[in-house]
């Protein structure tokens, strides 16, 4: 069967936002072959002038009506929002925050709309998964590939709130390995429509939702064979043929809907076929990239607003005549949490004028972002909890919600380690083939010296010349220096692990998790670097930015041994000792060897 017209979109000024991997240069992708491209993270991209009283107002906006409307607590033990909050943000606009102004939004940058989305994140966990589901994702695939009549059809209302959007993705069999999925789209015999069948899980604003961007795989001829090919459509919520299952009983973030989505025979017209057909996996990648920032801005601000709480409590709480923010296993809670807080803020917003600039690769970055965000949360969230002590597990107060809404960031858009294996298998793409280059020239040397020396060459001197930063600030230079050098490090051991292992490294998942450990500790400290510098030059001196230095200096450094360490055991290490023990324990099911006790 041949492949129905495509409807492909025009290019676009969006295209430029895309991360576009394949056209677009990358910071991450460039440390993997030992490249400093400074030029991509220098400089600090501050909010441009034109957002701030923008954002002022927003931000203002939102307080006000939160303060008289929204109670998490409540939200989390009713499991749904009121109508008054969904109506108050639907009216605040901010439904149609990064919609374009044309199609009635507000057409926010980047970044003025993930600070956006983690004040929203801190206030009440749920109510961001509804406000970013709705245009972080579910309608953010007509944004970024809609042809003109869809934006115009669908955007308006998506931009008031009158049409909320969901993201149908994930299926029973078919989670982070998106390729297995098995729904189905077949063309008419006219081409005119698709019957759409299939069944998706952990659709959130499913039970609110107007519109669904939904992925299946099209039957399609290539070269005389029949192929399936993942597409992307935009489906009417109110088509017959669908229905919804009941709101899922979750850990935390309640108050968000949550449900399985079933498509049964729903006549989809051809021309809600989003992108071009077969180009469906390409479209959800780009959509997840720049959603996921979203999440890691939430994870920051709910990281500053679990920690508040646990401030005023360690300088009123009391023990042996003394608060207890005064003893020092607190304190490194405290500080710990504030300079990885400031090391998450430097690197959304960097990504985020990545974004906003255009022409750059940040899905890597995006991701790292996610990652390392998330994963703070969850332990700001556990530190809170553990300085409030015996109170905090009570649910009169707001620690344990924390630890349940915080913990579902690590498995969003992406769970955290399938996001570790993108980094680190996108990353060696380039030093693989550049080895694979040099394989083929071996095989005719008379008529490859000149690609063989070359890479001779450039062996030599990657080996010998260390990249170094020109654009940081002085006072900075010994925690450049150390990122710099950890930069080349892992060049040279990328380099070196191809060689070792060939294509064997793609099941190297041991491998994978410490090449990707190191370059988000690498971007992270990176994106410090750029905002201490831009925070000392704007401040006038080292004594001005003394909040700020502080952070920085104690992150980096923390963070560059946690690189150093992950290269090192690239080369040496105990997988095999690791795989054995839990080999054993999953043939056994049982964890560990049997207790003495038990013997």
């Amino acid at each position: 069967m041949s492949a129905a017209p495509s409807h492909a979109a025009p290019p676009s000024p969006t295209d430029s936002h895309l991360a576009n991997p394949d056209r677009n240069p990358s910071f991450t992708k460039g440390i993997f072959l030992g490249e400093l491209h400074e030029e991509l993270a220098f400089p600090f991209p501050a909010l441009r002038e034109e957002d701030r009283e923008p954002l002022r107002l927003v931000l203002d906006s939102f307080r006000a009506f939160a303060a008289d409307n929204i109670d998490s607590k409540q939200i989390d033990h009713d499991g749904k929002f009121p109508d008054a909050v969904r109506a108050g943000m639907h009216e605040l606009g901010l439904m149609g925050m990064n919609i374009p102004e044309e199609y009635g939004g507000f057409g926010a940058s980047a970044q003025l709309f993930n600070r956006v989305f983690g004040e929203i994140g801190a206030t009440d966990p749920a109510l961001a998964v509804y406000f970013g589901a709705h245009q972080s994702i579910g309608c953010k695939g007509i944004t970024l590939f809609g042809t003109e009549a869809q934006k115009r059809q669908w955007l308006p209302g998506c931009a008031t709130g009158e049409t909320i959007a969901a993201f149908c993705l994930t299926e029973p069999g078919s989670g982070s390995d998106a390729q297995a999925m098995t729904s189905s789209a077949v063309p008419s015999a006219d081409g005119s429509s698709y019957t759409l069948n299939g069944t998706k899980i952990w659709i959130s604003n499913a039970g609110y939702a107007g519109l669904f961007t939904v992925f299946a795989k099209v039957p399609v001829t290539i070269d005389g064979k029949a192929k399936q090919r993942v597409t992307a459509f935009i489906v009417d919520a109110k088509s017959p043929g669908i229905s919804l299952g009941q709101p899922e009983q979750k850990m935390g973030i309640k108050g968000s809907d949550t449900r399985t989505v079933t498509f049964e025979n729903v006549r989809v017209p051809a021309a809600n076929v989003l992108g071009a057909v077969g180009q469906g996996f390409k479209i959800a990648l780009e959509i997840l990239n720049s959603g996921r920032l979203g999440l890691a801005a939430a994870s920051s601000r709910g990281t500053r607003r679990v920690m508040q709480a646990a401030l005023v409590y360690a300088k009123q709480r009391e023990q042996f005549g003394r608060p207890i923010g005064s003893f020092e296993m607190i304190q490194q809670k405290i500080a710990i949490n504030a300079a990885e807080t400031y090391a998450a803020d430097s690197a959304w917003m960097l990504t985020a004028g990545m974004v906003d600039r255009g022409g750059i690769d940040f899905s890597l970055e995006t991701a790292a972002c996610k990652i390392f965000a998330s994963e703070l949360a969850f332990r700001a969230a556990n530190d809170a909890l553990q300085i409030a002590g015996g109170i905090g597990y009570s649910k009169e107060f707001p620690y344990e919600q924390a630890v349940r809404d915080s913990r579902i960031n690590l498995i969003f858009e992406g769970t955290n380690e399938i996001l570790r294996a993108l980094i680190a298998l996108t990353a060696l793409q380039q030093p693989g083939e550049r080895l694979r280059a040099l394989g083929r020239a071996f095989k005719d040397p008379l008529h490859s010296l000149g690609a063989i020396g070359s890479y001779v060459a450039g062996r030599a001197k990657r080996q010998v010349a260390k990249p170094a930063f020109t654009k940081v600030h002085a006072s900075l230079k010994d925690e450049a220096d150390q990122v710099a050098t950890n930069i080349h490090d892992l060049g040279l051991a990328v380099e070196a692990l191809l060689v070792k292992h060939g294509k064997a490294v793609i099941e190297r998942q041991f491998l994978q998790l410490r090449l990707a450990n190191a370059a988000i500790d690498i971007w992270l400290s990176v994106a410090v670097l750029s905002r201490t510098t831009w925070e000392l030059e704007r401040a006038g001196s080292v004594d001005a930015a003394g909040a700020e230095l502080d952070c920085a200096r104690v992150f980096i450094p923390a963070a560059m041994r946690r690189a150093r360490r992950n290269i090192r055991a690239l080369r040496a290490n105990q997988d095999d000792r690791l795989k054995a023990i839990a080999e054993r324990a999953l043939e056994n099911v049982d964890l560990a060897p049997v207790s003495p006790s038990d013997r």
